[in-house]
């Protein structure tokens, strides 16, 4: 397989270091963020738009370093109802398909989105365990009245720039899990919407990666090395644990767009994103590699570093280490 990584952990450096540091743990791709949530200090993205950089000028980075570009990511909520996210992280989208378009990059990350519940509302809502027919009602308008129009244009706009769109199925959005993912194809009709499968949020929702993998067999465009480990503490707090605290603004919380920041994660959690090979073994990783391989050869599977214990070189090795531990086991 071809194995990368998302470069958001490597922000601090520029480019040509994380490039360096991308090749120093083995691996060949970098996964570049293009707005959303994060900023693209790696991707001059309006400059590439307005031809003060071209293509050829931006692509040069990576000569002879033995990496290239893997995917564009641009993370955020599309359907946010405040107006300061929503409309900001759907025309980053917008911009991070064309710019993949002509850097000859066909592959896009982001997230669906989430509206409000209904007309007017001004948070976003999600509908879980829908026992109430009054979420369906809410439901109904977020599918048909918000994200279906707005996933049309995008894969309109994604197949005319020769992109194909990947989306992370990811909890508090209207796209979190298999079926959901193939819902909006379907709603959409798309050609050019369909998943990147990032392992992580489904461990902890009790999906099998594996399974869901063969279940969305060619609707699988893309894929993230991310693992989570579920501890002792799910056994009273569950997987839906919500004792997240504020975090002070004078510590500076990361943003998530206008006046949004993330906050700070459960001391003893019920389970935690940790480094590859951390919560699954090399045996989980070799199968999931084999049974994307069966899907697509020549898909990018791209680690994603959120585990706290490390920092980000020493969680890259670890991560890496399991990958290639992994793929060297697939039969060629």
């Amino acid at each position: 397989m071809k194995l990368g990584v998302y470069t958001a952990i490597l922000h601090d450096r520029p480019l040509p270091e994380a490039l360096e540091v991308i090749a120093s743990v083995g691996l060949t791709g970098a996964e570049i963020n293009a707005g959303g949530f994060l900023p693209a200090p790696h991707l001059p993205v309006d400059d590439l738009l307005s031809g003060a950089v071209t293509p050829a000028e931006y692509l040069s980075n990576f000569d002879g370093t033995g990496v290239s570009i893997a995917g564009l990511n641009c993370n955020g909520n599309p359907l946010h109802p405040d107006p300061e996210v929503g409309p900001e992280d759907a025309e980053d989208l917008r911009k991070a398909i064309r710019v993949a378009g002509l850097l000859g990059v066909d592959r896009v990350v982001t997230m669906s989105g989430l509206s409000h519940a209904h007309p007017g509302g001004l948070w976003p809502a999600w509908h879980v365990n829908t026992w109430d027919s009054g979420y369906l009602d809410s439901l109904d308008y977020q599918w048909d009245e918000v994200a279906v129009p707005f996933w049309t244009e995008i894969d309109a706009l994604a197949r005319e720039n020769g992109v194909k769109v990947a989306i992370e199925m990811h909890p508090q959005n209207l796209v979190f899990n298999p079926p959901t993912l193939k819902r909006l194809v379907d709603k959409v009709g798309a050609t050019n919407v369909g998943a990147e499968m990032d392992p992580s949020h489904l461990f902890w929702q009790g999906i099998d990666p594996v399974e869901a993998v063969e279940w969305l067999g060619p609707l699988v465009f893309h894929a993230a090395a991310k693992d989570t480990r579920i501890n002792d503490n799910c056994r009273i707090y569950g997987v839906l644990d919500e004792r997240f605290t504020r975090i002070p603004l004078s510590e500076n919380p990361t943003g998530l767009g206008g006046k949004h920041v993330v906050n700070k994660w459960p001391e003893d959690s019920a389970w935690d994103f940790v480094a590859v090979g951390r919560g699954h073994d090399v045996d989980f990783w070799a199968r999931f590699l084999q049974a994307l391989e069966k899907v697509d050869p020549e898909m990018w599977v791209n680690i994603e570093h959120e585990d706290v214990e490390f920092d980000a070189l020493e969680g890259l090795q670890v991560a890496a280490g399991t990958l290639r531990s992994a793929d060297s086991t697939l039969v060629p």
